[in-house]
């Protein structure tokens, strides 16, 4: 088995692959302030809970968009397993033609997830993830990654809105979600979730117009299934798609740590 590790804002999701195949997947919270000990007893516990002996990991790889945690989760999984596990960033062999202006400067996260639904889905392709902040990333009908947008993320908004509006309160997004909302929650899960719903249709619309033919739309990120039942346009959905991605670069360059 091999530990795949996809480090955001704020989850981290730990995936076991056992034979190609997803074993089991976790989101835990990223806390910047736990050091590489207090790690590899959260690890620890998750492989407990799924019966995972730490003799059975023969490796692992970790994606994250936070600095501090590409380090210490490394650290906590080789005090856990002995094992030295792969960081994705430079020195990893992707296969991917990167086309921005600094392809240095993309998100590992974006080079994974792209990585994963190029092998998974008919091209061009238009990823849309769904964390901290929403980001869409666009593969050409060649397999090139063209760029893509940055948006606040949909937590993020309602936050801010929240906290920025005394009369509005926080809110929870699950549950039915109906157009015209009737009272001040309902109209903000509307404008929420429906809104977001909108507002990714459009996008997808626009980025089929300017690049002249249709593109297969992918969704992920923690938030994705709140988001999905919304969108007139067709979404394949894949929460976890990131960890897939981690499993195909695992391959691709195994035996390089």
């Amino acid at each position: 088995m091999i530990l795949a590790i996809d480090v955001g804002n704020t989850n981290i999701v730990l995936g076991g692959i056992k034979n190609g195949e997803e074993f089991f997947s976790v989101r835990i919270a990223t806390d910047r302030n736990k050091t590489a000990d207090q790690y590899a007893l959260d690890i620890q516990g998750i492989l407990a809970l799924y019966q995972v002996d730490t003799a059975d990991i023969e490796g692992g790889i970790i994606s994250s968009v936070v600095p501090y945690l590409q380090t210490v989760l490394p650290q906590a999984v080789k005090i856990l397993t002995g094992i030295d596990i792969m960081v994705v960033g430079p020195g990893i062999k992707t296969g991917l033609d990167i086309r921005t202006d600094d392809p240095g400067a993309v998100g590992s996260d974006l080079i994974v997830a792209a990585v994963a639904a190029k092998a998974k889905f008919k091209l061009p392709i238009a990823i849309v993830d769904m964390g901290t902040a929403t980001t869409v990333s666009v593969i050409n009908e060649e397999g090139s990654y063209l760029g893509g947008m940055i948006i606040p993320g949909l937590w993020v908004s309602i936050n801010a809105l929240s906290s920025r509006a005394a009369q509005l309160p926080y809110i929870d997004l699950t549950g039915n979600c109906k157009l015209i909302g009737t009272n001040t929650v309902d109209c903000m899960r509307s404008g929420s979730l429906i809104g977001c719903a909108s507002m990714l249709d459009g996008i997808i619309d626009r980025i089929e117009k300017e690049m002249g033919t249709p593109v297969t739309a992918v969704l992920t990120g923690g938030v994705s299934p709140l988001v999905a039942p919304y969108c007139n346009r067709k979404f394949h959905l894949e929460p976890d798609i990131i960890i897939d991605g981690l499993n195909l670069l695992y391959e691709k360059n195994k035996g390089k740590v």
